[in-house]
């Protein structure tokens, strides 16, 4: 009778030592399992991040680079400003090349850009109207051009004329000459800084031939 009791009271403990055994290992692997599945979330939750921040980064170096590009002009302008002599030290577009082009002026800035899409190509100095004599708005380039006119009524000439609204009245042309066809400095001077005109967009000399030789009928103008 004691051996047999001794016997079940050894397979009792054994059982129970089994019992103990797996419990733990499923413990253990319950928690593996949790430290697996928390570490892969943090993982997907900091990559997540990451891509995040460089998103968030590049949308603002690219912001800050059309910001530049919209504050500042480029190192090609000549310096000073030379009313005869063509507004930057590289050579004009091809106009060929960008079928799409359009004209924006900058009553602001008193500039004129060149444009194709929203890409400047070309900035030129300009002179626009006197006490906003300039109107603004959305215009197309027309079929009056030539190389010289004057009217006596303002007491005014200029080279290289083209026309963007009126059929004459309004146009981008040279800056002023007198009656002799002599360019006149006092107001040339005002080019790229101040408005000089009786609404007409000045030009520099060889901008305003370039124009003239260049911008094709029915070219977009965009006045602001």
């Amino acid at each position: 009778m004691r051996k047999k009791a001794t016997w079940i009271l050894a397979a009792i403990l054994i059982l129970l030592t089994v019992i103990l055994v797996v419990k733990t290992q499923r413990q253990l692997t319950g928690k593996n399992t949790g430290s697996a599945i928390a570490k892969t979330a943090t993982s997907k939750k900091t990559t997540k991040q990451t891509k995040k921040n460089k998103k968030q980064s590049q949308q603002k170096s690219a912001r800050k680079v059309t910001a530049t590009k919209k504050t500042s002009e480029p190192n090609v302008m000549r310096t000073p400003i030379d009313w005869q002599a063509p507004s930057e030290t590289v050579a004009y577009p091809n106009v060929a090349d960008y079928p799409e082009m359009w004209i924006k002026v900058s009553i602001a800035k008193q500039r004129v850009y060149l444009m194709n899409n929203h890409q400047v190509l070309y900035t030129m100095y300009a002179s626009t109207g006197i006490n906003n004599r300039t109107p603004r708005g959305t215009y197309y380039i027309q079929s009056e051009r030539g190389e010289h006119f004057y009217s006596a009524s303002v007491g005014e000439g200029a080279n290289y004329y083209v026309s963007w609204l009126y059929h004459g009245l309004y146009l981008f042309h040279s800056v002023p000459t007198d009656a002799q066809g002599n360019y006149l400095p006092d107001v040339a001077k005002n080019l790229g800084i101040k408005p000089s005109s009786h609404g007409c967009i000045h030009l520099s000399v060889a901008d305003s031939k370039w124009f003239y030789e260049n911008i094709r009928y029915g070219t977009k103008v965009v006045i602001s």
